[in-house]
């Protein structure tokens, strides 16, 4: 049974930082190409950053600068360090992990305000 565990979201302040984490089951990790998307109430799906098996990462214009995405295949996990947060990335954080298919975790919230 595959399974996208997604942990570290919260409440911040703008400017602030925080870091998510996604842990993997079920899947041979280091095959798969590692992303994390966000939803905000009212607005579509939007992608954040990807990282593939190579370590070669694409991030939204929205947070380049701001955003690392990053993989620790050893512990089957990806993260996104997010800093300098504003109000505007409040939304639920999706991961997801993609190579024959496509699998989605549950997502963690994250809001920004003062």
């Amino acid at each position: 049974q595959v399974q996208l565990a997604e942990s570290g979201g919260g409440l911040v302040e703008p400017g602030g930082s925080l870091r998510l984490s996604c842990a993997a089951s079920g899947i041979a990790f280091s095959a798969y190409s590692m992303g994390w998307y966000r939803q905000a109430p009212g607005k579509q799906r939007e992608l954040v950053a990807t990282i593939e098996t190579t370590g070669r990462t694409n991030y939204a214009d929205a947070v380049k600068g701001r955003v690392t995405i990053y993989r620790d295949d050893a512990k089957s996990t990806v993260y996104l360090q997010m800093n300098s947060l504003k109000p505007d990335d409040t939304a639920v954080y999706y991961c997801t992990a993609q190579w024959t298919r496509q699998y989605w975790g549950q997502g963690t919230q994250v809001t920004v305000s003062s």
